[in-house]
């Protein structure tokens, strides 16, 4: 069962997904794959969902002394004719402070703002693993 894509001039969004979690307040990252099939790059300014109070850009610093850290970003580059992969392990975005416990196999419809193809509502899964 995946998640039906979500589409933006020429941008989809598809499987769109955060984990489960019965904390309230939560940091969860978001897990999606963005397509972009414009010949210009676009860029994510902006992600909000009804579960969460707020969410950030983020980007993973793999390099320097110690473990990788988190970092926020203006805005999240997306490529011309191509894909680009949201994960915890790189560039993404960040849910903070979800509102409620998140059940496995729930829906929530989200809201995306691309630079130059306009908002969007996303469709986000809650499963387990990717």
């Amino acid at each position: 069962m995946g998640c039906v894509p979500a589409l933006a001039g020429d941008i989809d969004v598809l499987h769109a997904s955060v984990a489960p979690t019965e904390k309230v307040g939560a940091d969860i990252p978001l897990r999606m794959t963005i397509l972009n099939r414009a010949a210009e790059a676009d860029s994510l300014l902006r992600f909000r969902c009804p579960f969460a109070n707020f969410s950030e850009r983020v980007t993973v610093d793999k390099g320097g002394e110690g473990p990788p850290s988190k970092r926020p970003v203006q805005a999240i580059a997306l490529k011309a004719s191509g894909e680009t992969e949201l994960t915890p392990e790189g560039m993404h975005v960040m849910l903070l402070q979800t509102r409620q416990p998140l059940a496995a196999g729930e829906r929530f419809t989200c809201a995306a703002s691309f630079r130059k193809a306009g908002s969007l509502e996303v469709p986000v899964e809650v499963r387990a693993g990717p």
